[in-house]
């Protein structure tokens, strides 16, 4: 299980899969692509999948993740990351319940919740949740219910938690710059990585423009160490 005291650092560059490009590639190749640029945090996100597609898959990046010293969850399924023994899980509004989740994976398993306003901030935190996913930062068409929010809003969540917050939504080379102003401590990416047609290389440059635009704290260079 993944140390949640490094968690923080952790959450900096944060891989969402998605199938939808992996063309002739597995999965799981392109997962490791994703760590060998640098992603320091991997979320298996594979909507429609059955359960044991889902935890084919799940232990196989978990144990890629394992390697990379990489914290691995699994979108929404409690029961595969029970299964494959994962580090947690990540939850929307919609999904199970922050407070369930806890309670079934224990207290040292990393739970994130997906927030839009100060209020769910706060109940996600007073729920049990590690870290916060705040977005959108632009549309994208990952996740097209997903509303975008203002600078002020993201300041506004950062402000009332004393949890990590990661943006997601529409993040790649060209809308990183915004984090900057943000008051987030990480970024959640998807097509920027897995559309690639070098995953690593992709990476890499994110994991480059994530450290001109949120300089890494000091003892925290490298959150896999």
């Amino acid at each position: 299980m993944f140390d949640k005291k490094n968690l923080k650092a952790a959450l900096r560059l944060y891989a969402v899969t998605d199938n939808a490009w992996l063309g002739e590639r597995t999965l799981a190749s392109c997962v490791e692509e994703a760590l060998e640029g640098g992603a320091t945090f991997v979320q298996l996100r594979h909507k429609g999948a059955d359960g044991a597609a889902l935890r084919t898959e799940a232990a196989e990046l978990l144990a890629l993740c394992r390697a990379a010293g990489v914290p691995f969850v699994v979108n929404d399924d409690v029961e595969c990351a029970l299964a494959v023994g994962a580090d947690g899980v990540h939850v929307g509004q919609d999904d199970m319940a922050c407070e369930r989740a806890r309670a079934l994976l224990g207290p040292d398993a990393i739970v994130g919740v997906s927030t839009q306003t100060v209020e769910q901030a706060r109940a996600a935190e007073a729920a049990g949740a590690d870290y916060l996913g705040v977005g959108g930062v632009r549309g994208t068409a990952t996740k097209p219910e997903a509303g975008v929010l203002a600078p002020e809003e993201f300041r506004a969540i950062a402000a009332a938690v004393d949890i990590p917050i990661v943006a997601i939504g529409g993040i790649n080379g060209d809308t990183l710059p915004l984090l900057a102003d943000l008051s987030v401590d990480g970024a959640a990416v998807v097509s920027a990585i897995f559309a690639a047609d070098d995953i690593a290389a992709a990476t890499r440059e994110l994991s480059r423009i994530m450290d001109e635009v949120l300089p890494r704290e000091r003892g925290a260079a490298n959150p896999q160490a």
